[in-house]
C-alpha cells in the first residue's frame, strides 16, 4: 500500500544566514515561501498532514506563521538540491525499530553515493549498519538530512524507504534546505581514489574495530559527549513520520551522565520539526560522531522537553532544555571511513554555560 502524502508542487527555497527562510532553495524560476500560502481551516495544507505537535509549540512559543511547518513542505527535488546531494560525502538517517525505538546512524561514501533518481526518489549506495541494520528490508518511515559541514549547507528529507540490491530507496514526502546556524565547518580527508561510486570496495565498519552494546553510557562515552559540538536527533510520531536533525553548539554544549543527556535548544526556524515529533512521542535516537577515528555513538531513549525558565535561564542562549533518558546505547567503530579535518565554529554559537550554571539545569 502507497503511504506516501499526495504530491504538491511547493518548491523549496534557500536559506540565508542567520536563518531567514528554513526551506528555501535557489533555482531557476519561480521559488515559493511556505509561509505565505494560506492555511486551512483544518489539518491539512497542499494535501500534507498538519502537525499537531509542530502547532502546538508554535503557540507557545508566540509564532504565528500560516504553514509554517512540516504542513507546508513540498515533496518534489529541486534540480539544484539533485545537484546538492551529488556532492554529497555523509548523510545522516533516522528510523524506528520493530519496538519503537527511534535511532540516528550515518552513511558515507564518495561524492555520488547519494543521487536524486528522480524528482521523488532518492539512491542512496549504502546500506546502514547496527542499529539499523536489516529494518528497510520492509519499507518504513525515514527521517535523512544530508549535511557539507565544509560550506554550513544541509538538505532534509523525510519519507519512506526500503532497500533495493545495495541501495537504500528513499521516496520524499518533505524536501527542503536549513539554514548554516550551529554547524561547524570540517572537511573529509580525500581517502576514496576513485570518484565512481560503482568501483569504490565497500568497507563493512563492524570488521574496524566491533561493536559496543550497553544500557547506560561509560565513562568514555560520557566524555565523548561532554566535549561534542555536534550531534544528530532522531524522532518519529505515528502517521507523521520520521525526522532527522542536527544540532550543534561549542564544545560542552550537552550534558551527559550514565543514564542522561542534557542538551539546550537554541533559536531556530520556528517550525519545531524536531521538538514537534517528541511532544508526540518521546522517543528519540542521538548520534555522536568522532570525526577523526570514525567511530559512532547512538544512543535511544526517551526525551522529555522542559520549558522551565528556571533551567534555560541557566544555560546561554537556550529556549527550553532536552532531556534525554538513556536506554540503549549501541558504539559503533569505522562507520566514517575518512577523518574529518576541523575547520572553525559557527560564530553564533552561544556561549557554553559554565560547570556550576549547569549543576543548576540537573534535576
Amino acid at each position: 500500500m502507497d503511504r506516501r502524502r499526495p504530491r504538491t508542487r511547493r518548491a523549496a527555497v534557500a536559506c540565508s544566514e542567520p536563518c531567514a527562510s528554513p526551506s528555501t532553495w535557489t533555482a531557476a524560476g519561480a521559488s515559493v515561501d511556505p509561509a505565505t500560502a494560506a492555511m486551512p481551516s483544518h489539518f491539512y495544507l497542499g494535501g500534507a498532514v498538519f502537525h499537531p505537535g509542530e502547532r502546538a509549540l508554535q503557540e507557545q512559543a508566540g509564532v504565528d506563521r500560516a504553514g509554517w511547518g512540516s504542513a507546508g513542505v513540498g515533496t518534489d527535488i529541486p534540480l539544484v538540491a539533485a545537484q546538492f546531494l551529488t556532492q554529497q560525502r555523509l548523510v545522516v538517517i533516522a528510523a524506528a525499530d520493530d519496538t519503537g525505538a527511534v535511532w540516528a546512524t550515518a552513511l558515507s561514501g564518495p561524492p555520488g553515493f547519494t543521487r536524486a533518481r528522480d524528482e521523488h526518489t532518492i539512491l542512496v549506495n549504502r546500506l546502514p549498519k547496527p542499529p539499523l541494520e536489516g529494518l528497510f528490508d520492509h519499507e518504513r518511515d525515514i527521517g535523512m538530512i544530508a549535511i557539507e559541514p565544509a560550506r554550513r549547507r544541509r538538505m532534509r528529507i523525510n519519507g519512506l524507504a526500503h532497500v533495493d540490491g545495495t541501495n537504500l530507496v528513499v521516496n520524499t514526502n518533505q524536501v527542503y534546505a536549513n539554514c548554516p546556524k550551529y554547524i561547524q565547518t570540517r572537511t573529509p580527508h580525500d581517502v576514496d581514489r576513485s570518484s565512481s561510486v560503482d568501483s569504490v570496495v565497500h568497507v563493512d565498519p563492524v570488521s574496524a574495530g566491533g561493536i559496543n552494546m550497553s544500557n547506560t553510557l561509560s565513562d568514555a562515552q560520557q566524555r565523548w559527549v561532554n566535549t561534542a559540538d555536534t550531534f544528530f536527533v532522531g524522532t518519529r510520531a505515528d502517521q507523521l513520520g520520521a525526522d532527522a536533525s542536527h544540532r550543534g553548539g561549542n564544545p560542552g554544549f550537552t550534558v551527559a551522565s550514565a543514564s542522561r543527556i542534557t542538551w539546550p535548544e537554541y533559536v531556530g526556524n520556528g517550525m519545531f520539526m524536531t521538538l514537534g515529533n517528541l511532544l508526540l512521542n518521546p522517543r528519540s535516537g542521538l548520534l555522536f560522531l568522532d570525526w577523526q577515528t570514525g567511530a559512532a555513538l547512538h544512543v535511544t531513549g526517551h526525551a522529555h522537553i522542559d520549558d522551565s525558565p528556571s533551567r534555560s535561564a541557566a544555560v546561554p542562549g537556550a529556549e527550553r532544555l532536552v532531556d534525554l533518558t538513556v536506554d540503549r546505547v549501541v558504539q559503533v567503530e569505522g562507520v566514517l571511513p575518512q577523518p574529518w579535518t576541523f575547520g572553525e565554529y559557527f560564530r553564533h554559537n552561544p556561549r557554553v554555560a559554565q560547570p556550576t550554571e549547569l549543576a543548576r539545569t540537573r534535576q
